[in-house]
């Protein structure tokens, strides 16, 4: 998206490293875990981010000569930068020992923190425990996530409670997929500033680019290039009340976005093998919000999808949570009078039990979307709301 140039996946086995390292048939390669560290001895020189921090990721060969750097650190300081999150005179706390945690730590540094922690599961040299970050770091006010906790495909999971640390506020993960993890979450639902991981994705990238080809990429084109990345990976997600609309929308709108149309309810369908009226009956509506459950976590690990919820699904708070990792949330705000009760409902088989539900989930639907938009008017029109909100939407965190 930067430069013309041919850029490829190249798997390198262990015991083939020094081989390849060796042989230097490259003009420039970027240097994924577990090889950070592996490659040092074969460099002719290192910047001094690299060198301080220890590990390199991007190898430019010039003349035969190998010069290491580390566009990590970059890409971290751009995302914390973009974000207005401040660690000046701030105690942070860094969740890993990897890598990443050692960028971190030299960020935070680098930013004027007043203290700085790294924390590990196992007190690895130069961390601190968990169980130390509960007992003695109460008053934690920056929390930085460089360990794969909530990252694909183990979703909807947090390393720390943010209840533990009530002086929170800020926190960067960088978790990148899904968008935003439930770390990121639980921060936005607290109203503390954080973001996920991929602007430091992007921007990292930006800046091996610019070591490849000795051109400079501005912050306006890294923008732009997020901008577009974020896009292309989040879900539009509808809830609201059966026959509010959601289904229809949602196909509308993913023919005019050219995106993939997920239902749940059909989903669970496909799933189970049985209607979702005969479920019910059969089983009772416990089970089948189990089910929609399950179905919603998988559903939620997508990207890229319009995704249409049952009813219901807004009744328990983890579905909802799962859906905003890598979705925007729209509540379609049908009138009530306009909604249509039919048999094919369980809990919205006639007038009386539709005007039911409405009263008991409408502050649900509201308290949990991103967005409501008034659906009082022609299908197509809605699509066009929701599509221009979403491409017009402030993703800065």
């Amino acid at each position: 998206m930067l430069f013309d140039y041919s850029y490829e996946l190249c798997e390198v086995a262990r015991d083939k490293l020094s081989e390849f390292m060796l042989r230097r048939d490259f003009k420039a390669i970027n240097v994924t875990i577990p090889y950070k560290e592996a490659v040092i001895p074969y460099l002719y020189e290192i910047s001094d981010v690299a060198k301080r921090i220890g590990a390199v990721n991007t190898i430019i060969n010039k003349d035969g000569r190998l010069y290491g750097h580390n566009t990590d650190y970059f890409g971290l300081y751009s995302l914390i930068e973009k974000n207005k999150i401040s660690l000046k005179n701030k105690k942070v706390m860094i969740l890993g020992s990897g890598g990443t945690s050692r960028t971190a730590l030299a960020v935070a540094e680098d930013m004027g923190c007043s203290e700085v922690y790294r924390v590990s599961r196992d007190k690895k040299e130069g961390c601190i425990t968990y169980e130390q970050m509960r007992e003695q770091h109460g008053d934690a006010q920056i929390i930085i996530n460089t360990t794969p906790c909530g990252m694909f495909p183990n979703i909807g999971v947090s390393a720390i409670s943010l209840e533990d640390y009530p002086n929170v506020c800020g926190v960067v993960d960088a978790v990148y997929n899904p968008l935003r993890s439930r770390l990121v979450g639980d921060a936005i639902k607290k109203g503390i500033p954080a973001t996920g991981g991929l602007y430091m994705l992007v921007a990292q990238g930006a800046r091996a680019a610019s070591l490849f080809t000795g051109m400079d990429v501005p912050d306006t084109k890294i923008d732009e290039i997020y901008r577009k990345i974020f896009a292309s990976k989040q879900n539009i997600v509808l809830i609201g009340m059966p026959s509010s609309g959601k289904s229809t929308v949602g196909n509308i709108l993913a023919r005019k976005l050219n995106m993939d149309f997920v239902d749940t309810d059909e989903e669970i369908v496909k799933a189970y093998s049985v209607s979702i009226p005969e479920m019910f009956a059969q089983r009772g509506e416990e089970y089948f919000r189990d089910a929609e459950a399950a179905v919603i976590k998988s559903v939620s690990a997508l990207q890229g999808k319009v995704i249409a919820t049952g009813g219901g699904a807004v009744l328990r708070e983890e579905n909802i949570n799962l859906l905003k990792e890598n979705g925007r949330v729209y509540f379609i705000d049908r009138p009530l009078e306009k909604l249509i009760a039919t048999g094919d409902r369980p809990l919205s088989s006639n007038k009386s039990d539709m005007e039911k539900r409405y009263s008991e989930r409408y502050s649900l639907y509201t308290g949990r979307c991103d967005v409501r938009i008034n659906a009082d008017e022609d299908a197509c029109d809605v699509a066009d709301k929701i599509a221009k909100d979403f491409f017009d939407e402030d993703i800065s965190n």
